[in-house]
């Protein structure tokens, strides 16, 4: 986001995301919108043995068969191995806490719109997997909502408050051609709902998706480990790389978005808090539990579970997954901060969209 703003929020919700590094023990790829009950993980498929990140592996997740599996990264150190016992992630950049590595390319893997994404065994779910999506910021051909709107504060409402039931976030904003003025303090902050429903969807010629593997760190405050980045830029050297000066005085890829689909075992007492910018929605059991829309400086919100579990559908032993969806879309900094006490039983899916 654009370097100037300094504006705080302070929502019901909390947005640090407090992730646990108890072991993965589900690979089930299924909607990820739909929570289940005690004890209820799902077994899902084996993972496929060791090669390069990104590649196609042996052996199909779950029991619908649709989507790719894909192994962890060839260079994670040792010898490789199949399933639980894969080796920790290396490669990493490493941050302020924890540190990050942008997979390989996985939009022209072909599949029924995104591959199934399995790394059960990679350090239990102390790594956690996603997508990130570079788009063009720079004219000619710079998509229409990066690089193109600012603000200073959180805009909500711009997604609505049910997840899609493509796991994805359903546009409904009223900040595109014609802003409402109450609703929108600081102007336009979307163009419409076809150049948005790109943001997480692979569109040829406008983005380029990668895989993105996040090391959780403990923090050593109870059971909190995090990922904190103050410079969260891992589409550098990759995908469109149009570039601007950041703040550090270096040239920087502001242009992309993140998608983590996890699941978490609910037993009372989690929290999750994210802090970044600029566009940052969490969805709990396929309902929005944290909304931080719009173009702004990095903001915070933490969601206490306890607190909201009767409107999110929560009950103590049951399995449920948490959505996160991401835009970095100006330069010239970008943050990216979760911390979580979440007891993950999934460490990452790329649900599978038809085209």
């Amino acid at each position: 986001m654009k370097l100037g703003f300094r504006a705080t929020h302070a929502l019901s919700l909390v947005s640090v995301v407090a992730l646990s590094l108890a072991a993965c023990s589900s690979n089930d790829p299924g909607a990820s919108n739909v929570g289940s009950q005690p004890e209820s993980v799902s077994s899902g498929g084996s993972a496929g043995t060791t090669s390069s990140a990104g590649t196609q592996g042996t052996v199909p997740v779950g029991a619908g068969g649709t989507g790719l599996v894909l192994d962890p990264p060839v260079d994670v150190g040792g010898s490789g191995g199949t399933g639980n016992t894969a080796p920790p992630l290396t490669g990493l950049t490493m941050t302020e806490s924890g540190g990050y590595k942008r997979g390989d390319r996985i939009d022209d893997l072909g599949g029924a719109g995104g591959p199934n994404v399995d790394v059960s065994g990679n350090e239990g779910c102390g790594v956690l997997v996603g997508v990130v999506r570079d788009f063009r910021s720079k004219d000619p051909e710079r998509h229409p909502d990066f690089e193109a709107y600012g603000g200073q504060v959180v805009i909500p409402g711009l997604v609505a408050t049910a997840l899609g039931a493509d796991s994805k976030p359903v546009y409904a904003s009223v900040c595109g051609a014609a802003p409402d003025a109450e609703a929108c303090p600081t102007g336009r902050q979307t163009t419409d709902k076809a150049t948005f429903d790109q943001w997480y969807r692979d569109t040829p010629d406008v983005s380029q998706s990668f895989l993105i593997y996040f090391k959780m760190e403990p923090t050593g405050v109870g059971d909190v480990v995090s990922f904190r980045s103050e410079n969260f830029v891992p589409m550098d050297g990759a995908g469109w790389d149009d570039t601007f000066q950041g703040q550090d005085n270096k040239p920087h890829n502001y242009g992309f978005t993140t998608e983590l689909h996890i699941k978490f075992k609910y037993s009372g007492g989690e929290s999750f808090t994210f802090k970044g910018d600029d566009d940052v929605w969490a969805f709990i059991n396929g309902k929005l539990a944290m909304d931080l829309g719009g173009l702004h400086s990095q903001l915070e919100d933490t969601i206490v579970l306890d607190e909201h579990a009767a409107e999110l559908g929560l009950e103590k032993g049951g399995v449920y997954a948490l959505d996160l969806f991401h835009a970095e879309r100006h330069s010239n900094g970008s943050h990216f901060r979760m911390d979580s006490t979440l007891s993950v039983v999934d460490c990452g899916s790329v649900p599978a969209v038809p085209k």
